[in-house]
């Protein structure tokens, strides 16, 4: 059980439960291969069955970490800083964003929107569940939509989900890893039917890199 100091600086974003951050190449969506620094925060309460990250769900498992000290150590590995978990957006990212900012960083969002939306975001890529779906004006100010495939009911889930965005965001479908050989041939069909879209592939798994 928390204190509640810990409680409070956890509500601020003073504290944020970190599992892990690397620098790597951004493999999926409009930036892959750009050199990256990832922050991957623990907690989430959507609970897709797929999920490559288990192990980010509990966030209890996970240090407290000063955001301060997060966004310090992001600033001296790169300048483009991507923040994932997990559902980062169980917490208050208006602080971190703010530092890393104010350090020269573009912030870039990894995110079901399954939780209002903080922090400051030069980039949004919205990837929905259909367990629990975007809140708030995370629709609206998406980039880029990076939709899962898993099987054939989720192109359905895609195009409702496009219907909600901004005409300038980018539509992306992207083969869940363990389904891959049976559903790109289903992406590069329905993209071809349907060229607003695009194929995203995990580039970084073919590239064995984190």
């Amino acid at each position: 059980m928390l204190d509640k100091n810990t409680q409070t600086a956890l509500h601020k974003g003073e504290l944020l439960p970190l599992m892990e951050a690397f620098y790597s190449l951004q493999g999926e969506g409009f930036y892959k291969g750009t050199a990256a620094y990832f922050i991957r925060l623990g907690g989430c309460d959507v609970g897709c069955h797929w999920c490559d990250v288990k192990e980010s769900w509990e966030a209890e498992r996970h240090p407290l970490v000063q955001a301060q000290a997060i966004a310090d150590e992001a600033l001296a590995h790169s300048k483009t800083i991507i923040i994932t978990g997990g559902e980062p957006l169980m917490w208050n990212l208006n602080l971190l964003t703010q530092r890393l900012k104010a350090g020269g960083a573009r912030t870039h969002i990894e995110t079901s929107g399954a939780h209002p939306l903080s922090g400051e975001w030069n980039w949004i890529c919205l990837s929905p569940k259909k367990i629990k779906r975007p809140v708030g004006d995370v629709l609206r100010r998406a980039n880029e939509l990076k939709m899962v495939i898993y099987n054939n009911n989720d192109f359905l889930f895609a195009e409702e989900m496009a219907a909600e965005v901004n005409q300038e965001c980018l539509l992306y479908l992207q083969p869940e890893w363990s389904k891959r050989d049976k559903v790109i041939p289903k992406i590069v069909d329905y993209v071809l039917a349907h060229p607003q879209w695009k194929a995203s592939l995990q580039m970084h798994k073919y590239l064995d890199i984190r």
